[in-house]
């Protein structure tokens, strides 16, 4: 499974559901050959993987290819929840369950961004900052970006507290993400990336914002589905070399 947009604008992309384990305190080296396994489906030569250790932070690393810690495979940074280049053949790679991976890509400049948001990702922004990043440090223009919300979980299915309804208070529109049950709330992560795409003034014809749950749809593990021993999803993506032959 992949992402149509990113595809057709030159962006590989490859979404790795549930025959894959992304997970690495649970399968620790396994996840060499689960790499290596997703990285292949692009289907273009990879100079260097890059992963991150996913904090639910809102920090954006640069992956040039050569920086980063090294991993049981490829590369990683160890206090980051987002991935950036502007390098061909450089795979980065995202891991979820239930929470959201956004992939943003500019074709012009051949720059990419791709970030893992939970709630807390979410509320800090790191959609919008991976963004200013791409504009502010290679010269993209808002024009120019598309972007991928991926596969998360679905609205019915992810009850949280008021501490969550709580954190969204800077979310101008923050009713419309959330609808009460009980003394809980029900969240949906797809609005509210999508809100935050849009605010950042991105072509709403530039987006694709997958309808798939990770919840109800077989094809994708879910931690809320799974309970303590949960497996990851993955999405990798890569700006081919000049000679990957698209047609």
């Amino acid at each position: 499974m992949n992402s149509k947009l990113l595809s057709d604008h030159g962006l590989l992309n490859y979404i790795a559901g549930a025959d894959y384990n992304f997970r690495y305190t649970l399968i620790g080296d396994q996840i060499k050959p689960e790499i290596e396994r997703a990285v292949t489906q692009l289907k273009a030569p990879v100079k260097e993987i890059y992963t991150v250790a996913q904090t639910h932070s809102a920090n954006v690393a640069y992956a040039n290819g050569e920086n980063g810690e090294p991993f049981v495979i490829g590369k990683t940074f160890a206090d980051a929840d987002g991935l950036i280049t502007d390098k061909a053949g450089v795979a980065l790679l995202i891991k979820y369950a239930d929470c959201t991976p956004v992939v943003i890509f500019d074709p012009v400049r051949k720059v990419q961004a791709i970030v893992h948001a939970g709630w807390r990702g979410t509320v800090q922004r790191i959609s919008q900052l991976a963004i200013e990043q791409m504009i502010h440090d290679f010269d993209c223009t808002l024009e120019n970006l598309y972007v991928y919300v991926g596969p998360t979980i679905d609205q019915d299915h992810y009850e949280v507290g008021l501490d969550v309804y709580e954190a969204f208070s800077t979310f101008p529109n923050r009713d419309q993400l959330f609808y009460p049950k009980g003394n809980k709330y029900h969240l949906s992560m797809q609005k509210a990336n999508h809100q935050l795409i849009l605010e950042a003034g991105i072509d709403p014809s530039h987006i694709e914002v997958e309808a798939a749950s990770t919840f109800t749809d077989a094809r994708f593990h879910s931690a809320r589905q799974s309970g303590a021993n949960y497996h990851l999803n993955g999405l990798v993506t890569m700006i081919p070399s000049a000679e990957v032959n698209h047609g």
